[in-house]
């Protein structure tokens, strides 16, 4: 009989040997065939069901099931190929929703190796699992394969169970020998058991146990192979074969298939579009040079599978000499499995599935995110890091996220992850911790806000989001102190805004600036990049010259590096003319010599003004037409729309190189709604129209509620209420977020989104996100002036969320805008939101059906021409 406070393993000799089990206890059985652990498992959980214990058994192997139906026994079918992260999720809620006092059953976790290719992330799966079990007062049997496993996995499940018996069958006998045993001891506990009938007895002489265990030849102090990981293990296989082909090995030929398929789920990705790109562009050559450049192990994430796929896709094109044109890439990588071992090992996993729960999703987030900030990476992955640095030396660098989700079909996550800059100088150490800080803020930035809603509003809360890292070394050069690209931008194979009628949509543009691409990606405060229709590169939608200097870009981004930090410097006080030679400034800028005039007039000494154009590097070299080509070949590939990141710069000789930073597919505008319908309306009912300054599918749409900023009286507001208005958007937008069957206008002053409250209104993306129709309105007197943002993160937000946006120009050719028509609506701000009452002069919330009316969006694509007016008829033409 085994004591009161004991559990019974069904086995009376094991009960003795062990000296019964705890409630809390794991226990893992080292076996040699899945046949062994049913054997302990069977008289396991009979003997539970006999005492009317709850089993559950989780079924993920591919061996055959080591539990049978039965009477009290619940089964889970569980897909360890959802990722770890997801997998994990589910076990901790299964035992959360089956309560205290479970007894469970694992299949074999040497099984997760075809899944997630690494036995580092079993070893996490255990670490994460077994003390919640523990902690619900289960008992809970788990198997590993012997020999299946590396060294270090097996340490850390030693580490972490309470109980690890290795199991022997040999010449029909059953052998067990328990290697660890928490909390209890008995002189003969630890040596080996023969199992004769329901005894356990220990081989106690040397010799007995010296012939077995050499019979047995089970344990190898040398074996090379199980100090690496399952993971290094297959890549050795892969150089092998590698190496054999170099050889002509007409033999290895036929085993390069299915080892490209294997590496490519391995560290590409489970998107199936995305590994069907990966298997026919990428050699066995390639990815063994990523494994090469690989901090860790896992997935090398959407960012750099996008950069990787399209230079892979390049290098195919016989017609064009890409190798010329590009700019070599040395980059690094640091895999998704990092992120899940820093979590672990930081204690931020519990955290981490607390925060998953609906109720906890923002708030768990903000502690969670802190708690990443404040962590520490383990010195195998510092000594890495090192290495990447010493490679690097001192050249600047660009610590980028990748996430796994990031950059693929239907979700872009334009800027919700961050990208840090190092410039990288200073002493080792210092360069160092300068590294490991920004790997820490992108790892934390997966529990940023505006990252968090963008997955809940996409419905991706829920799946495996795993943070790996793309390092890249910055593209350019230093002058003086500041080091910078000649130019960076963005490009897309598809043109939304066409601003003239002779433009061709699917020809392309591309939003330039010089120096470094934030001011590419991000709307920035009072400057504009230059747009580029790859149809017609010097046509523009500014013609006259003060046009072009007003909405020209003033500043630029750089990297200081006597100061050892980003910067931004304006444009004449980097680039002069007059004082230093910069090659190929003249293809992208003109002198001003009207600015120049008039500050000698005023008796200044300033630097000699100059204006961004581009115009001579549209018209005097191919750089547009590289980029268009560029383009096509790889929307060919995709064989769907892209965008793409990139810097430039200029040689000696005249020409360019090309850096290409990011590739993805495009996220376009959804389908219209009623494609070429039409209604009848009165002038003096339209509320807007512009020709040419929107951004949106053909669409006829009604909208039920309007929101309006005043720009006149916001202008008026205190820094404080400005933001405080933003936070009134916020509520709003959460009380209006059914679109479907609510569709909101939100019409304010100046640029939606902006950081500089005197420029707009200061909302998150996260405090828009629901509107069907977003307007910009321009205010001369105010200083309010939208941006057609089209290719930077704002307009994949919009794109992404099917936003429509228009931007009015009050006064200007074919614009239309009369407030005076919301005099007819009663303002329902202080009935909805009666706290902000006192705000009522300032915003205004109006609903056309107080009138028996809605308004109408209609907008046409060719001629491009929008109209919003208020109509009470439902009628379309």
């Amino acid at each position: 009989m085994i004591a009161a406070d004991r559990v019974s393993t069904g086995l009376p000799g094991l009960d003795r040997v062990v000296d019964g089990l705890r409630i809390g206890d794991n226990v893992v059985l080292q076996v040699d065939r899945i046949d062994d652990y049913r054997h302990f498992v069977k008289p396991f959980v009979t003997r539970a069901a006999a005492e009317n214990r709850k089993v559950v058994y989780l079924r993920f192997g591919l061996h055959p099931a080591v539990v049978e139906k039965g009477e009290g026994i619940k089964i889970y079918h569980l897909n360890p190929n959802s990722g770890f992260e997801a997998f994990s999720g589910e076990v901790h809620t299964i035992a959360s929703m089956e309560g205290e006092g479970v007894f469970y059953v694992f299949d074999c976790l040497s099984d997760l190796l075809s899944a997630w290719a690494t036995d580092l992330m079993i070893g996490n799966f255990f670490k994460v699992i077994c003390p919640y079990l523990y902690e619900q007062n289960t008992i809970a049997y788990f198997a590993v394969l012997r020999n299946s496993n590396s060294y270090h996995t097996i340490a850390s499940i030693r580490e972490t169970t309470q109980l690890l018996l290795d199991v022997y069958h040999h010449e029909n006998k059953y052998y067990i020998h328990p290697l660890k045993v928490w909390n209890r001891y008995s002189p003969t506990m630890f040596l080996p058991h023969v199992i004769c009938g329901e005894e356990f007895a220990p081989v106690t002489s040397s010799a007995d146990i010296a012939r077995l265990f050499s019979k047995l030849n089970l344990f190898k102090l040398g074996d090379a192979s199980r100090r690496l990981d399952h993971w290094d293990r297959i890549l050795i296989k892969a150089q092998e074969l590698m190496d054999r082909l170099d050889q002509g090995d007409q033999d290895a030929v036929s085993g390069q298939r299915k080892m490209i398929d294997q590496l490519c789920r391995m560290m590409i990705s489970r998107d199936e579009r995305i590994l069907f790109l990966a298997r026919n562009y990428f050699s066995l050559r390639d990815l063994l040079e990523i494994k090469n450049r690989l901090v860790g192990s896992g997935f090398i994430g959407g960012k750099s599978v996008g950069m990787l796929l399209a230079r892979s896709i390049l290098k195919k094109d016989e017609k064009t000499d890409w190798e010329r044109r590009l700019e070599h890439h040395d980059s690094f990588y640091v895999g998704s499995d990092v992120y899940y071992t820093y979590l672990v090992d930081n204690g931020c996993w519990k955290m981490r599935l607390e925060q998953k729960k609906k109720e906890n999703y923002f708030t768990t987030a903000r502690e969670l995110k802190q708690k990443i900030l404040g962590g520490a990476f383990p010195n195998t992955i510092r000594d890495q890091f090192e290495q990447i640095l010493e490679y690097f030396g001192q050249s600047p660098i660009v610590v980028r996220s990748s996430s796994l989700l990031e950059d693929a079909f239907g979700n872009a996550f334009a800027g919700k992850y961050l990208s840090i800059f190092c410039v990288n100088q200073g002493s080792p150490r210092e360069r160092c911790h300068a590294f490991e800080k920004a790997v820490q803020e992108v790892f934390a930035s997966a529990m940023g806000e505006e990252a968090l809603t963008y997955r809940l509003k996409r419905g991706l809360d829920r799946r495996d989001e795993q943070m790996a890292l793309l390092v890249q070394r910055v593209s350019g050069s230093t002058r003086s102190k500041y080091f910078f690209p000649d130019l960076s931008g963005v490009a897309l194979s598809h043109n939304a805004y066409v601003w003239n009628d002779d433009l061709d949509p699917d020809a392309g543009m591309m939003r330039l600036v010089a120096g470094l691409g934030t001011r590419a990606v991000n709307r920035v405060e009072d400057d504009y990049p230059r747009l580029v229709a790859l149809d017609k590169p010097l046509l523009r939608p500014d013609m006259r010259f003060e046009d072009m200097c007003r909405f020209s870009q003033h500043k630029v981004d750089v990297l200081d590096t006597s100061l050892n930090k980003n910067a931004t410097v304006n444009l004449n006080d980097l680039y002069n003319p007059e004082t230093e030679n910069i090659q190929g400034w003249d293809l992208l800028a003109v002198r001003d010599h009207e600015a120049d005039r008039k500050m000698k007039e005023l008796g200044y000494q300033a630097p000699a003004a100059c204006v961004l154009t581009f115009d001579k590097l549209m018209a005097a070299t191919d750089f547009p037409q590289v980029i268009r080509r560029m383009l096509k070949k790889l929307e060919a590939a995709y064989n769907y729309p892209v965008d793409i990141e990139f810097t430039a710069n200029f040689s000696p000789g005249g020409g360019f190189e090309i850096n290409l930073l990011q590739c993805r597919p495009l996220q376009k505008f959804g389908k219209p709604v009623k494609h070429s319908a039409a209604m009848d309306y009165t002038p003096d009912n339209v509320l807007l129209a512009n020709k040419d300054s929107f951004m949106g599918s053909e669409t006829l749409q009604a909208i039920n509620t309007i929101v309006y900023i005043i720009g006149e009286e916001y202008s008026k507001m205190p820094l404080t209420g400005k933001y405080e208005i933003a936070r009134l958007v916020g509520r709003i937008n959460k009380l209006f977020s059914d679109r479907e069957n609510e569709p909101l206008m939100l019409i304010g002053p100046g640029r939606w989104g902006t950081s500089t409250p005197s420029l707009g209104v200061p909302v998150s993306f996260a405090e828009i996100n629901n509107t069907a129709v977003l307007v910009e309105v321009a205010s001369q007197k105010e200083g309010f002036m939208p941006e057609l943002s089209y290719g930077t993160h704002f307009f994949q937000d919009l794109v992404e969320t099917s936003i429509f946006y228009i931007a009015l120009f009050p006064g200007s050719e074919d614009t239309e805008f009369n407030p005076s028509l919301f005099n007819r609506f009663s303002n329902i701000l202080p009935g909805i939101l009666p706290e902000y009452s006192r705000l009522q002069h300032v915003v205004k919330i109006f609903r056309p059906a107080e009138l028996n009316k809605k308004l109408w969006l209609q907008a046409n694509l060719k001629p491009r021409r929008l109209t919003s007016f208020f109509s009470g008829s439902e009628e379309v033409s």
